[in-house]
């Protein structure tokens, strides 16, 4: 018995769409001013990060070369790598949740209503991840201070100085997250409570105006 490769396709196409459907990628919410205007500047910040991966790939290529073309290991370049890499991931979290672009895979949260889902991100957002980023902040700040007090810098023979540098940038990053999950919260009590008022509701392509 054989299978056309139409059929195998359509099959193949089935069982995509299948997987599909339990992926989501976004949850719709009405726009606030505030919360539009600092996802602008999120936004902003995540990609000018993000041309730090260019340089990234630039560096990587340059210790290549050097190591195995010229014989000359860098240990230097090496520790910019990861530096450079640690820094554009960082601050990148934000810009990730403002954009709702991580994939979320559950399935309960799929079948829900649109107002069900907005009370699972409300309690969400209050009760677990606005402790843990405020947590994180707290620890992070002296964490940083204290690096630049005693002039840390790195373990390895030509390591890069200024070590308070990359831990400075790691409380920064939970700090753009913070003002990012309170721009998602007022994206949320303004879906459930009409606080703060909505101006702009997007659903799909389709984009309305709340003159309410």
């Amino acid at each position: 018995m054989t299978v056309s490769g139409k059929d195998s396709l359509h099959n193949e196409q089935t069982s995509v769409s299948d997987a599909d459907k339990y992926l989501h990628k976004h949850t719709e919410l009405p726009t606030t001013w505030l919360s539009q205007w600092v996802d602008r500047v999120i936004s902003a910040i995540g990609k000018a990060a993000s041309w730090l991966w260019i340089v990234v790939t630039g560096v990587i290529i340059w210790a290549v070369v050097g190591r195995y073309i010229f014989g000359e290991g860098s240990v230097t370049l090496e520790e910019v790598q990861w530096h450079l890499a640690g820094t554009g991931w960082l601050l990148g979290l934000a810009y990730t949740l403002v954009v709702d672009d991580h994939v979320r895979v559950d399935v309960l949260h799929e079948r829900l209503s649109l107002r069900s889902q907005a009370w699972i991100e409300l309690f969400g957002l209050l009760f677990l991840l606005l402790p843990f980023l405020v947590l994180a902040v707290h620890e992070m700040i002296p964490y940083a201070y204290a690096s630049w007090q005693q002039g840390e810098t790195s373990q390895a023979p030509a390591g890069l100085p200024h070590r308070w540098v990359l831990k400075s940038i790691v409380a920064l990053a939970f700090a753009l997250l913070i003002v990012a999950a309170l721009s998602r919260l007022l994206k949320v009590t303004a879906l459930l409570f009409g606080f703060p008022k909505p101006i702009r509701v997007e659903s799909g392509n389709n984009k309305k105006e709340d003159a309410s």
